[in-house]
C-alpha cells in the first residue's frame, strides 16, 4: 500500500477504493485491542485512587482538615455560586463596619456631653468645650482626608454613578480611600454636626466590594469580568443604603436609581 493510500485508512483499517472500499483489519482484533485499552485505563484510574487514598491516610490531622475544608469550599461554590457567596461576605462585612462606626460615633457624642457636664462649675469653660469639641474633630477630619486620601472627599454617589456608566476613576476604590473615608466619616459624625452617612456609606460599600474581589482569589473572576463587576457594584450600592437605614427594599430601589440607564432583573434579588 502506498503512503497516499495509507493516509486514507480509517480507524478499523478501512481503505477507500474507487468503488466501495474494504476493511484491511479484522473487527475481532480491533475489539480485542479496544477492550485491552479500556481495561488498562480502568486499572490506571483504580491505582491512582488507591495512591490518593494512601496519601490521604498519611496526612496529618491538620492537613486532613485543610483538605476537607477545601473540598467543602469547592462544593459550596459549585452548588450555591460564587456571586451569592461574594454578596453574603459583602453584607456581613458591611454590617460589622456599620456597627463599629455607629458604636464609635455614639462614644464620641457621649464624650462631648460628658465633658460639658464635667465643666458645669464654669459657664465659660462649658461654652468653650461645647464649641471647640466639634471644631477639633472637624479640623482633624478634613486634614486627615486631605493627607491620606483626597478621593474620599464628598458624598461618593455622583462618582459611583460615573463609574457605573463605564468611566474609570483611578485611586477612587482603593484601601487608602477606604481608610480616609471611614476615619473622616466617624470624626465628622462624632463631632455632633447634623450630617448623614448615606452617600459616604455607598462609597464605602463599593470600595469593600472592589477590594474583596481583588484580594480573594476565588472572586477574581468577578473583578476581571466588566459586566459582573458593574453588577456587584450596583449590589454594593444597595448594601450601603441598607446598612445605613436598615431597609433592604429601599437599598434595592436606590440601586435602581443609581443605575437608571440599565438594570438587570437578576440584580433585584442580589441587591436584596
Amino acid at each position: 500500500m502506498s503512503s497516499s493510500e495509507s493516509g486514507n485508512t480509517g480507524p478499523l483499517g478501512y481503505e477507500q477504493t474507487l468503488m466501495y472500499g474494504h476493511y484491511t483489519r479484522e473487527l475481532g482484533d480491533y475489539a480485542k485491542q479496544e477492550a485491552a485499552r479500556i481495561k488498562g485505563e480502568k486499572e490506571r484510574v483504580q491505582l491512582e485512587s488507591e495512591v490518593d487514598g494512601s496519601r490521604y491516610r498519611e496526612l496529618t490531622c491538620c492537613q486532613r482538615s485543610k483538605e476537607c475544608l477545601l473540598r467543602c469550599r469547592q462544593w459550596i461554590f459549585t452548588k450555591v455560586g460564587e456571586d451569592w457567596i461574594f454578596l453574603l461576605l459583602l453584607g456581613v462585612i458591611m454590617a460589622l463596619l456599620s456597627f463599629a462606626m455607629d458604636y464609635t460615633i455614639a462614644k464620641f457624642q457621649l464624650a462631648h456631653i460628658w465633658l460639658h457636664h464635667e465643666l458645669r462649675n464654669s459657664v465659660v469653660l462649658q461654652f468653650a468645650a461645647w464649641v471647640l469639641f466639634p471644631i477639633v474633630f472637624i479640623s482633624f477630619s478634613s486634614g486627615f482626608v486631605h493627607i491620606v486620601g483626597p478621593n474620599a472627599i464628598g458624598s461618593g454617589i455622583p462618582e459611583m454613578k460615573t463609574i457605573l456608566r463605564g468611566v474609570v476613576l483611578k485611586e477612587y476604590l482603593t484601601f487608602r480611600t477606604l481608610v480616609a473615608k471611614m476615619v473622616g466619616l466617624i470624626t465628622s459624625l462624632g463631632s455632633g454636626l447634623p450630617l448623614g452617612k448615606e452617600g459616604p456609606f455607598v462609597h464605602v460599600a463599593s470600595i469593600v466590594a472592589t477590594l474583596l474581589s481583588k484580594l480573594i482569589t476565588s472572586f477574581r473572576g468577578i473583578y476581571q469580568n466588566e459586566s459582573r463587576n458593574v453588577e456587584m457594584l450596583a449590589a454594593a450600592c444597595a448594601v450601603g443604603v441598607s446598612c445605613t437605614f436598615s431597609a433592604p427594599i429601599g437599598g434595592v430601589l436606590f440601586s435602581i436609581e443609581v443605575t437608571a440607564t440599565y438594570f438587570a432583573v437578576r440584580n433585584y434579588w442580589r441587591g436584596f
